[in-house]
Parts: C-alpha cells; sequence; structure tokens
C-alpha cells in the first residue's frame, strides 16, 4: 500500500494504491460529512448526472478498520490544470460552480475548489474529490471562493484578455495564481468591466489591504445562502460568456498553411490507420499532434488517445473539434515535448512530471516532429530514441529530411551544424532501441513513416 504524496493536503483521509488500483481512506473525522452527502440524496444526483466520480464501499483492508475505505471508478490518466487549453479550464470551472449550486440544494457546500479535483472522462470533466464536501451553514461566506478565483476565473480572465502562455505561470502557482498577481497583469481596461472588477481587483485590493490585518479575520461576514446563490450563478453566467480573442499560430492551419501534397497527407493516414488497427492498442500517445488529425484516426482503433502539442491555440481548437464530432476518447494537452510538464509542489512529488504520469507499454505517435525536436532543440536521435523507448511499446514515427522545406524553415536564422541528421544515422540510432516491422516513403518526397517494436 503507497500513499499518494498530494494527500497530505487533506487532513480527513487519503488516497492511496493497492496492487495497482487507487484507493481513498475516510477518517472519522469525516464520517458525519460523509453520511450527509449520502442521506441528503447529494452524492446520488451528483453521480447519476456525472458530475462526481462513483465509488464502492470496501472492507478488505483490515490494518486500517478505523477508517472507511471506498474505490472509486478507477482513471486511466490523470491530467492537471496547466496542461488544459481555455476550453477544458472553463469546462472545469462551470462544472465546479454547478457542484457548488446542487450541494447548497442539499444542505452542503464545497470546502475546496481546486482544480485538481477536475479530471476528464469520456470528453467531460468530472469532480473526483469525494471528500470535499462539508455541512453548510446558512449564513456562512463560501468558503473556497477565493480558490476557485486563483485556480479557474484568474487564468481564464487573463486569457480572455489575450494574455497567453499561462501554463509555465500555473505551474509556479500550484495554489492557484494570485488575485493581487493577476490585477497587475491585467490591462486597466478590465477594470471597466464590473463583474472582473469586482471579483478580480476588489477582491485583490482588499486582500491585500487586509493581509497583515488579523483583525479582519475575526470579523464575522454573512451571507444568506439566497445571496450565495445569486452570486454563484453570477459567476456562471460571466464564465459562461467568456470568449478567446480571435488569433492564429503558425499551427492553427498547419496543413493548409504548408501546402501539404494531398497525395502525401492520404499516404500517412493509410498508413497509421492500418498500423494502429493492426496493433489495436490500449493508450495511443500523439507527441506534436497539431490539430490532432492523426488522433482522430488513433481514437478509433485505440481505447485512449492522449494527444498533446506546445501550442494552447491548437488545443483550444482540437477540443471544440472533438466535441463538435462527439468523439470522446481523446485527451487534448498543453505540453511541450522538448519541456515536458515537470513534478512540483512539495519535494517535487505533491505533483507527478507528464512523463511519470504516461501509460507503460503505449503506441506512439511521432509524426512530422522529429526535425523539430533535432534542428529547434539540438536534440540527438540517441536521446529522442531513449525517450520514446521508455514508454513506448510500438513507435510510429516520420522522418523529415534536411532538405525538406519545413527542416529547411528551421534551418533559416541558424547555423546548420546538423551533418549526423541523415536517414541512415536515424535507422541505425533508432533500431538499437526498436526493432523496424515496417516502413513506407511517401510519393513525391523523401520524407519515410516507420513502424517499430520495443526491443
Amino acid at each position: 500500500m503507497k500513499t499518494e504524496d498530494a494527500s497530505f493536503r487533506d487532513r480527513d483521509g487519503y488516497i492511496f494504491s493497492h496492487e495497482g488500483l487507487i484507493y481513498r481512506s475516510i477518517s472519522p473525522s469525516y464520517f458525519d460529512n460523509y453520511n450527509l452527502l449520502k442521506d441528503s440524496g447529494l452524492l446520488k444526483a451528483l453521480v447519476d448526472n456525472k458530475k462526481l466520480i462513483a465509488h464502492q464501499e470496501v472492507s478488505n483492508f483490515t490494518d486500517i478498520k478505523e477508517n472507511l475505505i471506498i474505490q472509486p471508478i478507477q482513471l486511466p490518466f490523470i491530467s492537471y490544470p496547466y496542461e488544459w487549453s481555455f476550453y477544458q479550464l472553463k469546462r472545469a470551472a462551470l462544472l465546479t460552480l454547478e457542484i457548488q449550486l446542487e450541494s447548497l440544494n442539499h444542505g452542503m457546500s464545497l470546502k475546496d475548489a481546486t482544480a485538481f479535483n477536475v479530471q476528464f472522462v469520456d470528453g467531460k470533466p468530472i469532480f473526483i474529490d469525494t471528500l470535499s464536501f462539508e455541512k453548510f451553514n446558512d449564513g456562512t461566506p463560501w468558503q473556497a471562493y477565493k480558490q476557485f478565483c486563483q485556480h479557474f476565473l484568474a487564468p481564464l480572465v487573463l486569457q480572455v484578455y489575450g494574455i497567453e502562455d499561462l501554463n509555465k505561470l500555473q505551474v509556479l502557482h500550484i495554489d492557484g495564481i494570485p488575485l493581487e498577481l493577476t490585477s497587475k497583469i491585467l490591462p486597466f481596461r478590465s477594470k471597466l468591466n464590473l463583474s472582473i472588477y469586482s471579483h478580480i481587483h476588489l477582491n485583490a485590493k482588499y486582500e491585500k489591504k487586509y493581509k497583515s490585518d488579523t483583525s479582519f479575520k475575526s470579523k464575522k461576514i454573512d451571507l444568506p445562502k439566497s445571496k450565495q446563490i445569486n452570486i454563484l450563478n453570477h459567476l456562471k453566467s460571466m464564465i459562461s460568456g467568456f470568449k478567446l480573442p480571435k488569433s492564429k499560430t503558425n499551427w492553427t492551419d498547419y496543413y493548409n498553411d504548408f501546402s501539404y501534397n494531398s497525395e502525401n497527407i492520404q499516404e500517412k493516414k493509410d498508413f497509421v490507420s492500418k498500423t494502429i488497427a493492426n496493433i489495436s492498442p490500449k493508450t495511443v500517445i500523439d507527441s506534436g499532434s497539431n490539430t490532432g488529425l492523426f488522433s482522430e484516426i488513433a481514437s478509433k482503433f485505440a481505447q485512449q488517445v492522449i494527444s498533446f502539442d506546445f501550442d494552447a491555440s491548437v488545443i483550444h481548437n482540437q477540443c471544440k473539434q472533438l466535441a463538435k464530432n462527439k468523439i470522446t476518447n481523446i485527451i487534448p494537452l498543453i505540453v511541450d515535448m522538448s519541456n515536458p510538464t515537470p513534478a512540483i509542489g512539495w519535494a517535487n512529488k505533491e505533483r507527478k512530471s507528464f512523463i511519470d504520469r504516461l501509460p507503460n507499454e503505449a503506441t506512439s505517435l511521432s509524426l512530422a516532429l522529429i526535425h523539430h525536436l533535432v534542428l529547434s532543440n539540438n536534440l540527438s536521435f540517441e536521446l529522442i530514441a531513449k525517450f520514446y523507448a521508455t514508454f513506448s511499446l510500438h513507435l510510429i514515427i516520420e522522418f523529415v529530411p534536411k532538405d525538406d522545406p519545413q527542416s529547411q524553415r528551421l534551418l533559416v536564422t541558424k547555423k546548420d551544424v546538423f551533418d549526423d541528421y541523415t536517414i541512415e544515422n536515424f535507422e541505425q540510432v533508432f533500431q538499437n532501441y526498436f526493432k523496424l516491422i515496417t516502413s513506407q516513403k511517401f510519393s513525391d518526397s523523401k520524407r519515410v513513416i516507420y513502424n517499430f517494436e520495443k526491443r
């Protein structure tokens, strides 16, 4: 039995793993709230509407018999808020508000509103912390309001006003982006929006003013249930209306802008489709997935696809497209292949690195990526092959030669010192880690796509 490192934050229980399965231990200190969660009908209502993860109570852990043990539905992959697109964060925020409103109707309230309590399952957000509910006392303000603003509202508002690349900022602030910092970053015109002024700028002002005023903490703030519901509905309405400013990157219209040969694209589709169909993998990891074209192809033959790219815009658009096409077994994430999400938090163990969370023995897609990794990031074939071998049972990878137009674009502003960037060297190095099953050269192109199997 191994306790999860992030469990120290919860004084009423902890998460642990046993024989490959995840369990939650509930301490006697939470029994009253847990019983209220069940008896009030809130648990059933949330589970039935797929807003809260389902669980079953188990009794096979006699060494911790004073606690109640529950076994939640097992999740195939855990993602973190700083890997989500605007689309995903917005949906997670609305789910949290809906759960708080439902909780108030059942005499309870969320004591936690951290974005880490939400995961995406079958394309939809779901709340995973059964111990976040407590008895509501009328007149008491929402304890988790500030946390909600820092974890959800702040990063959403910043993106609404065109401040991008927030993922690294969110990694730096594991407890959410501070409102004081958010207020400083936002443009002055944001203060003209009464809702944003109230929830961000005014809160930041009071937080700064009373940070060292201990007398303020002892002041009783009376907030009737009806007013709290009004605030929650106002937040819900405001966030529902949030939209990203129109923008376009080099990657949002990748296949159109770079004039890909339609015949080459079809050849690549056919190779990927046939190969993955033959493998029939549980998990496909599509690194540098861009628009998600090949993630969608993989989703037809795999139980789950983890699709990631460094460009937040393409992941946002990918999420919207998946929802439109009703594809639910793809998890799109903002992750930079050359600088993946690190382990953070207490002792660098509270939140695991992206690599440590990847399932073992997956099938990996690496299409039109190798030239970026080598020519832009100075990575060697050895490092790349070794990296993929840590989690890939199968590897479908495309080699883009140096004289390819896309490779030449990368060398416009830098000296060509990549004498070892040859197809012969590529094949030799990768076959130290993988066995070559098959390969195919594209017509009217020197590009080659490979199907490797781990040695």
